[in-house]
């Protein structure tokens, strides 16, 4: 019975031996636990986006996806504990559409220098802010101002020299409310239309439709309104209705989302830009899992990666 008690316990450590051997190679083997982080999911945007990603990683299996989004555009500090709390998971990388261009510049420095490879996309962090910090990250997506200039050069066929004009800008510190501002004003000045004001709105419905219904209070002249994305757009159609309006003051928006392509089709929004939801998700994830693959240090990953913008019309 001794002797059949000894083997065992031997039999037990071979084993133990054995796994202990193999342990570090599964280790290695283990998937890479990527998480996305996005801004508000009550967005059509985000929420296509996020569809996108898990389109992705069903297809591609190579990695964990971990997705997440603020419950407001404007809540920049729940987006910063997310970043912390993926960084506590032990997330490999982290692809962030920034609520914020600079406030979340600090975070994301922290989890680059515990290894965390992070890739930005949808609003670029603001460069001086990373320059700051000493910080390479990469931004893969479109090029907003031009995304915006494609749209206003569309409205600009509708109207006439003078033509009074209002802008509904997105959150008013994120690049790409500000690119998208600039894309609009650089084919309004072309077209020398007259820019009355430029008010946020902050990426959403409501807000939209509160700043759409003053500046057409304040000018009822207005010809028409330039919305940074479609939930404003959507807000603003719903003021052109109340006031009375529509067909008199047109709408453009940016972001081609689903709730309002029948808008394009009975005319009620002349314009939007796609900048395809969908892929910028998937065109970050395969960013981030090139560079954990390669090895390549966040400093050597390219400034850059260009994704496609495109105008939609009726």
């Amino acid at each position: 019975m001794q002797q059949r008690r000894h083997t065992l316990l031997a039999i037990g450590a071979a084993t133990l031996a054995a796994l202990g051997a193999i342990a570090p190679v599964a280790h290695a083997e283990e998937k890479p636990k990527v998480a996305l982080v996005m801004k508000s999911l009550a967005n059509e945007f985000f929420r296509t986006m996020e569809d996108g990603a898990k389109a992705h990683n069903k297809e591609h299996k190579n990695y964990v996806l971990v997705s997440n989004g603020i419950k407001n555009e404007t809540d920049t500090a729940a987006q910063i504990k997310m970043v912390e709390q993926m960084v506590a998971q032990k997330a490999q990388a982290i692809v962030i559409a920034p609520a914020d261009s600079k406030a979340l510049v600090p975070v994301l420095k922290n989890a680059v220098d515990k290894g965390v490879i992070v890739v930005n996309i949808d609003n670029r962090l603001d460069p001086e802010a990373l320059k700051e910090k000493n910080l390479n990250i990469p931004f893969v997506g479109p090029d907003n101002r031009l995304g915006a200039k494609l749209v206003g050069e569309r409205l600009a066929k509708e109207l006439k020299a003078g033509d009074k004009v209002g802008i509904i800008e997105g959150v008013s510190t994120t690049t790409n409310a500000q690119q998208r501002t600039a894309g609009f004003k650089d084919a309004m000045d072309a077209a020398k239309m007259s820019v009355v004001g430029v008010q946020s709105g902050n990426w959403e419905i409501a807000n939209g439709n509160t700043v759409a219904a003053g500046m057409m209070r304040e000018n009822p002249d207005l010809k028409a309104l330039l919305a940074g994305n479609d939930s404003m757009a959507l807000g603003a159609v719903a003021a052109v209705r109340a006031a009375g309006k529509t067909g008199k003051v047109l709408v453009v928006g940016y972001d081609n989302i689903q709730a309002i392509k029948p808008m394009l089709k009975d005319g009620r929004v002349l314009a939007t830009a796609d900048q395809f939801a969908a892929k910028q998700a998937a065109f970050g994830i395969d960013v981030a899992l090139k560079a954990i693959k390669d090895k390549t240090p966040q400093a050597q990953l390219p400034v850059e990666v260009k994704t496609d913008v495109v105008l939609v019309t009726k």
